[in-house]
């Protein structure tokens, strides 16, 4: 036999033994679990032969004597004192101010039920439900010990605390108090304000007391707090209030907020001043007086038939020193108020919650604070109507930016005047190897005539943080929750005039009329403006494709990425359009293009600059070394 035959013969000799050998303990594991079953099934014939065969006294005595050593394992487990603390009845105690309603339960020691009295859920028709923080059985709260018997996990969630409230002028106080073993116990201090000031009623002073329970800590330097609970859904869209629903940190070294990332994984931070469950326009924020860690995550739910937006977890790490007994902290419960949030203070200490709310960067965010919220404020203090309101901020914005939408509209009726020294320029050189030559003499005309070719964009990209600072403010108002215009129920989400019986790709499954007046108003405004600069864009390459983008793919784009949006910002950005197209038409028909022309033809030149010369150094360099590829080529 040759060498392949031989080699085959033993690659089949090793895959039969191979097979063989599998088989033989796939077959020995199927008979283990056919033993298993049998004797399951055994035992399980054995036990109801047994159970049938008992009198009532004896299965009697069996129950008593199985419940007996189940409680002596929960009584090893917690000690005496805390298993006590196991069963028990709620005590429910409500205490309210002019702005929410809080429901305290004594299984747990904690807040079970927080309602906003001001505020009330987006519903179709007439809004009568209000706005609930947190519902019964929706939250967990507590801390987390052990007990040396047992060395078990436990957390005083789960016991009955002994309830007592308190009033004292403008507040009121509720005291929990969990004995835990000896004279050890943990005592949650709640006190609610009904000062009339939301900044200072919408807080509730959390203390934790505790006294001898060191032994039974996990870390010897460390408390911690466990704070779960469900962002309800609040809003008109699940969408968008999942998108804006987060936990959100303050970090009391660098002093700035940050959010999770968007998967809602676990991330454990240091040094935070607060911690949030921030949701679209409502966030509920634990506040420490000195730096606390965190450990949070959340889950998002599947869709809005689920009741709920997402659910949070955090684990909240108290630094401890032995023999330390208070801890002094604070919940907030209230809305993303700008007004209301910049003046909430803790321990006479700006808690700089008012960064929750989503104001763009700092050049953005600035805009936002020292211009755009206290006009938006101002107006609105003068009852005005929030479509008026918008619509006269919308003029100010114009009016402030009118100087650069003038620079920029002469910018291009000066490109226009120049366009037929431009086609002399195309004309001359036609070849596209002549492009340096080309950009060269184009550089030399906008030099002679006193033309500068950035002259449109710069005002432009100056008034981009003022339209941008739009963008972040309106979606961002709570003013506008709410608030009804023309046949927008809610300015600060989507206005449907129709619902459709199926979901379009990128649009979705609702037709918003401001969205589509927004969208004609760009398309107007577009075709406009690429009628203005048609003149200096005529000939260029791409000049058919930078229409279609300009006047066609834009506007479109718009509306799907709009349609969906708030319907206040929808309205803004029309009013915007319209507004802008008005001016440009007022500022068209008062400049003479020919007296333009003429001016720019006797400008009399300035010397170049030296970033002037540096550019055409360049542009002659790239020249002479295109032609000596061109020459070598040729060669």
């Amino acid at each position: 036999m040759d060498k392949n035959t031989i080699i085959g013969i033993v690659l089949m000799i090793a895959v039969f033994v191979g097979f063989s050998f599998y088989q033989s303990n796939e077959m020995e594991e199927q008979q283990k679990i056919a033993q298993k079953r049998a004797q399951r099934a055994a035992e399980a014939e054995a036990a109801r032969m047994v159970e049938e065969a008992m009198t009532p006294e004896e299965k009697h005595l069996r129950d008593s004597i199985a419940k007996a050593e189940k409680a002596n394992a929960e009584l090893y487990r917690h000690g005496a004192t805390l298993y006590a603390a196991r069963t028990g009845v709620s005590k429910l105690d409500t205490l309210r101010n002019d702005f929410m309603t809080v429901v305290f339960d004594s299984h747990g020691g904690k807040i079970v039920d927080v309602t906003l009295e001001n505020y009330t859920r987006y519903a179709e028709g007439e809004r009568t439900e209000k706005v609930q923080m947190m519902t019964p059985g929706s939250a967990k709260f507590g801390l987390d010990v052990h007990h040396h018997q047992g060395n078990k996990s436990l957390n005083t969630n789960d016991y009955y605390f002994t309830s007592e409230v308190t009033a004292e002028d403008d507040r009121q106080v509720v005291t929990m108090t969990l004995p835990i073993d000896n004279d050890g116990y943990v005592q949650y201090v709640y006190t609610l304000y009904n000062t009339g000031n939301p900044s200072r009623d919408y807080l509730i002073d959390f203390t934790i007391n505790q006294h001898n329970i060191d032994p039974m800590l996990r870390r010897a330097d460390e408390i911690v707090l466990q704070w779960n609970n469900r962002g309800n859904q609040n809003e008109r869209s699940f969408e968008n209030e999942a998108m804006a629903t987060t936990i959100a940190y303050y970090t009391a070294e660098d002093e700035e907020m940050d959010e999770i990332d968007a998967d809602g994984g676990r991330e454990h931070h240091r040094g935070l001043s607060w911690v949030a469950f921030k949701q679209q326009y409502f966030s509920s924020a634990l506040l420490a007086e000195k730096p606390i860690h965190a450990g949070m995550s959340f889950k998002t739910a599947k869709d809005a038939k689920q009741g709920f937006v997402k659910e949070f977890d955090s684990r909240v790490i108290i630094p401890h020193k032995a023999g330390q007994e208070q801890y002094n902290l604070a919940l907030y419960y209230g809305p993303n108020d700008f007004k209301i949030m910049q003046d909430v203070a803790f321990k006479g200490e700006e808690s700089h919650l008012e960064d929750l709310i989503p104001m763009g960067g700092w050049l953005i965010g600035w805009i936002n604070r020292i211009m755009t919220i206290p006009v938006f404020h101002w107006l609105s203090n003068h009852g005005l109507g929030y479509g008026l309101i918008i619509l006269v901020l919308t003029i100010l914005v114009k009016l402030i930016i009118l100087p650069l939408t003038y620079k920029s509209y002469m910018s291009t009726a000066k490109m226009r005047a120049i366009r037929p020294e431009m086609e002399a320029i195309n004309q001359k050189y036609p070849n596209p190897d002549d492009a340096m030559k080309k950009q060269q003499a184009t550089m030399e005309l906008y030099q002679k005539v006193g033309v500068s070719p950035m002259g449109g964009c710069l005002p432009l990209l100056i008034q981009m943080p003022i339209l941008w600072a739009m963008f972040r403010f309106f979606p961002a108002s709570i003013e506008l929750r709410g608030e009804s215009f023309l046949w927008a129920d809610d300015l600060s989400s989507y206005d449907s005039v129709l619902e459709l019986p199926f979901s379009i790709p990128f649009y979705g499954d609702h037709v918003s009329l401001f969205a589509l007046l927004m969208t004609l108003s760009i398309f107007g405004y577009s075709f406009f403006t690429y009628k203005q600069q048609n003149a200096t864009m005529a000939g260029q390459p791409g000049a058919g494709m930078m229409k279609f983008m300009m006047v066609y793919f834009m506007p479109i784009m718009m509306l799907c990425v709009m349609n969906s949006f708030s319907s206040g910002l929808c309205y803004y950005y029309f009013l915007s359009q319209m507004i802008t197209m008005l001016i440009m038409f007022i500022i068209r028909r008062s400049v003479n293009d020919d007296k333009v022309r003429a001016k720019l033809l006797a400008h009399k030149p300035k010397k170049k600059s030296k970033f002037q010369e540096r550019y055409e150094e360049a542009l002659r360099q790239q020249q002479e070394t295109l032609n000596r590829e061109q020459r070598r080529q040729r060669h």
